[in-house]
């Protein structure tokens, strides 16, 4: 072989290897963000069960007096905000409870659901 096709070969080789190199590390690259996207989803669903639960504390049990139409809607607009189906029909529950244990025994099943759905 002349020098010159050892050389092109050499070149080759090198380009590929190269190739190789930089396709692994965007396989690595590619799984490592996948990882943090999911994290980040998971500590926004952190936050918006947390904010929900900090105003419906505020609002509903530390309240002194009845809770006002705009808080309703707060409360309203932040369950709905989580979209989880379980956490939305526990809150109906607790909104259209009767009784005052009824609406103790909502109140924390919904707080139990709440932080069980908190991922760390």
């Amino acid at each position: 072989m002349s020098k010159l096709k050892v050389l092109l070969l050499i070149f080759i080789l090198i380009l590929l290897a190269g190739n190789v190199y930089l396709g692994i590390q965007c396989f690595l690259y590619k799984s490592e963000l996948d990882q943090v996207q999911k994290s980040i989803v998971a500590q926004q669903i952190n936050q918006k069960d947390l904010s929900f639960a900090k105003l419906l504390t505020e609002k509903v049990l530390l309240g002194e007096s009845s809770v006002s139409f705009d808080d309703r809607l707060k409360l309203e607009n932040a369950v709905r905000d989580i979209n989880d189906p379980e956490i939305f029909a526990q809150w109906q529950k607790f909104t259209s409870s009767k009784s005052g244990a009824e609406t103790q025994q909502t109140i924390g099943a919904l707080f139990e659901m709440l932080l069980n759905k908190i991922s760390f």
